[in-house]
């Protein structure tokens, strides 16, 4: 590759993006443009604008933006429409933050002429691999820099002599190993690293930021009701609210009751398994209601098909492939069946927990008279039970005689 002439850095301000900054400066003579993204990770950015200028970026080369909206409206809750679970139990994140960083990292390199790209992933991890075939998928001819991968940085210790040497500013908790590395957005945190990598031994309580111990939760339940149209959450408690205004209610209340923690060991894309502490306060409470609501909208067939189809769709987003045909055909089926999922949902929220407890919709598929234990009045016809069981036996009744038969 030969060196670029300017490149769209996906800067966070701390001292590792700072670094890769300055590496950059040096290394490809380049001029650098960064870029910020308000994820809603709960951080002033301002001084990653100050910090940026103290390294010789021009302010017309410093973008600072606030995503949070789009960042839940167009691809938090699409992932949610898919109830979306990596291997079962991951929300994902971290996964869902990346194309639209990358997204935003392409389009400000087209219009401020950049030739390339640079992202802070390290060579082992999910990230670079998330950052890098999003920015190929939306442009192909893009360079991409992942300096972690060509530098000769490979300690913190070399890392702060690179820092010291270019007069990189470094907050005084960064010049001893951190105790683990943290990624935050609206949706969760993800911390790993250090004192967590020792997957038998329990992980300290001050990992946890997003939510309270739940045994020092409060001895009372909440409820609140939360209200959905085709598949999105639109209100709680009957008042509307923005995508990025809900998740951030569901947050404070998860985070009041000790809900949506998860030590998880994952099986990475890259070959190893990581242990990670994730908290996703809101985004559990949501995945609750968004399921209780399907269960009266949805009908049988297209609610299993669905869930068969929720792993895949989980592990495309996990390794990256967001803007892949095959996720987009996936989130083409999964829209199509949110039509009815229209409602409204009341969860109880207690210790650690979050519960279905009521649900009602227009476009209910439910029938009390059907159900019930009590008279039907003839809305169903038990005798007609009696021909379905002897078809569907039809064929083990046979596998059964063969069976008997072969055994003599």
């Amino acid at each position: 590759m030969s060196a670029p002439k300017k490149v769209v850095l996906a800067y966070s301000g701390g001292l590792d993006t700072s670094i890769i900054l300055k590496w950059l400066q040096t290394e490809y003579g380049c001029e650098v443009v960064t870029f910020t993204a308000d994820l809603g990770q709960g951080e002033e950015l301002e001084p990653a604008r100050e910090k940026a200028v103290t390294l010789g970026i021009k302010p017309e080369n410093i973008h600072i933006e606030d995503l949070r909206e789009e960042f839940v409206r167009d691809f938090v809750f699409p992932m949610f429409r898919a109830n979306a679970q990596y291997e079962g139990l991951y929300l994902l994140g971290t996964s869902i933050a990346r194309p639209l960083i990358s997204k935003r990292l392409i389009e400000i390199a087209e219009a401020c002429g950049a030739d390339a790209v640079s992202h802070g992933a390290t060579g082992k991890g999910n990230d670079q691999v998330r950052f890098e075939l999003a920015a190929y998928a939306l442009n192909p001819d893009i360079a991409v820099i992942a300096p972690w991968r060509e530098w000769d940085l490979g300690s913190r210790t070399k890392l702060i002599e690179f820092a010291e040497k270019h007069q990189i500013p470094i907050a005084k908790d960064k010049r001893g190993e951190a105790p683990f590395s943290v990624d935050a957005n609206l949706l969760h945190t993800s911390s790993e690293g250090k004192v967590l990598e020792d997957p038998a031994v329990d992980a300290p309580d001050y990992v946890y930021q997003r939510s309270v111990n739940p045994e020092d939760a409060p001895d009372t339940p909440e409820f609140i009701e939360v209200g959905f149209e085709k598949g999105d959450a639109v209100s709680i408690n009957g008042e509307a609210m923005s995508p990025a205004t809900i998740l951030t209610a569901l947050n404070e209340y998860g985070r009041k009751h000790g809900i949506g923690r998860l030590d998880l060991v994952e099986g990475r894309y890259v070959g190893m398994k990581s242990r990670g502490i994730y908290e996703t306060p809101g985004g559990t409470l949501l995945l609750e209601a968004h399921r209780g609501i399907e269960s009266i909208t949805m009908d049988r067939g297209a609610m299993h098909l669905k869930d068969e189809l929720m792993p895949k769709y989980a592990e495309l987003i996990y390794n990256g492939y967001w803007y892949s045909p095959e996720r987009e055909m996936l989130q083409a089926a999964i829209d199509a069946s949110q039509e009815h999922v229209t409602g409204t949902v009341r969860l109880k929220l207690y210790k650690g927990l979050a519960r279905t407890v009521g649900r009602w919709s227009d476009h209910s598929l439910y029938s009390e008279e059907h159900v019930t234990f009590e008279e039907d009045m003839g809305a169903y016809d038990q005798t007609d039970a009696a021909g379905f069981i002897q078809l569907n036996a039809l064929r083990l009744k046979l596998i059964a005689k063969r069976n008997q038969r072969v055994a003599k």
